[in-house]
């Protein structure tokens, strides 16, 4: 079986169609999730209107994937 940094070489060279197809099947052999759809709705409508009234500052795609990459060492 190959190591965790063989496989993901392998499937960062999966056309996209087929890392989204293989992203989806990741995400639903995961647990659910332990917040329902209405908590979770409310949660992005919160953060929405925190991002629109100026109270938070949105994250730049730099930020975010270094967070990624910070999380995925741990």
């Amino acid at each position: 079986m190959p190591n965790l940094e063989e496989l993901e070489t392998a499937v960062l060279s999966l056309g996209q169609p087929q890392r989204e197809r293989l992203l989806a099947s990741l995400l639903d052999s995961l647990p659910p999730a332990a917040m329902t759809e209405e908590q979770i709705l409310a949660e992005a409508i919160q953060r929405d209107h925190q991002l629109m009234s100026g109270a938070v500052q949105p994250m730049t795609e730099a930020q975010f994937r270094a967070g990624l990459i910070y999380r995925r060492g741990e």
